[in-house]
């Protein structure tokens, strides 16, 4: 059996009914029971919605039940990372150094290296590490570090080719865009993602909420309402059942 073939039964094992758990029961009750294994979804939010926390629960979750994951990081360092994921009670470390988890720090600085990096050394990690889950955060500065929308398409399908190859199941955190927010910052992203996830700060009655929508999911039926979210001590906590308004031209 081949690698490929190996890796593709152990994920089968990992997650029999086709999903793959996002760390937070309600939105997994809002996506019918999960992300579907193999997609890429990306989170998209303004700063403070909760994208690196939601990404960091993500990856939690898949170690906590026993899988092998990889963490990318385009802005943070490892150590705050951790930090920030202790902060929650999720303690990283001992994942790390019993090869569980691995954490990828990219070099913006160094267009040539990185784009090598994506290509050559993330499959042997993924292969070697038997990854289930990555997550890479942000891929709005991944995009946005190349000399042209062209160059950064490409780059993003060699990327997206990398992950979908694996077979591991990816969540991407991306900026929104200041002039629509239901599109990134770059606006390539959501054109070949296989989810969206929007996360948005809103006045309603005079109070600020975050709320949370599915933009889209491919290939499952899905929750398509604005639903309330909360940024706890113990992570992100989202009510499936809570309605919420939300008008789409103000964000009020």
């Amino acid at each position: 059996m081949d690698s490929k073939s190996q890796i593709s039964g152990k994920l089968s094992e990992i997650c029999p009914n086709g999903r793959v758990s996002s760390g937070i029961s309600g939105l997994d009750k809002m996506l019918n029971g999960g992300i579907p294994q193999g997609h890429i979804v990306v989170v998209m939010g303004d700063p403070g919605t909760g994208k690196t926390t939601l990404a960091l629960q993500y990856i939690h979750d898949g170690l906590d039940k026993g899988e092998s994951c990889i963490y990318i990081s385009i802005e943070e360092e490892k150590d705050s990372l951790i930090s920030t994921a202790a902060s929650y009670g999720w303690e990283l470390q001992e994942y790390i150094e019993n090869n569980k988890l691995e954490f990828l720090k990219l070099d913006l600085s160094d267009i040539k290296t990185l784009a090598r990096r994506i290509r050559v050394e993330l499959p042997e990690l993924i292969e070697s590490s038997g990854a289930s889950r990555i997550a890479i955060d942000s891929i709005s500065l991944f995009n946005i570090m190349f000399d042209n929308s062209i160059e950064s398409r490409i780059r993003l399908v060699e990327l997206n080719k990398t992950v979908k190859n694996s077979g591991v199941t990816a969540l991407y955190t991306s900026e929104t865009s200041m002039k629509n927010l239901f599109h990134s910052k770059d606006g390539i992203i959501e054109y070949s993602a296989d989810g969206i996830l929007f996360l948005q700060q809103s006045e309603i009655a005079s109070d600020i909420r975050l709320v949370l929508r599915i933009i889209k999911m491919r290939r499952t039926l899905h929750d398509r309402l604005y639903r309330p979210y909360d940024i706890t001590e113990n992570g992100i906590i989202v009510y499936p059942t809570e309605m919420v308004f939300v008008d789409e031209g103000t964000g009020v």
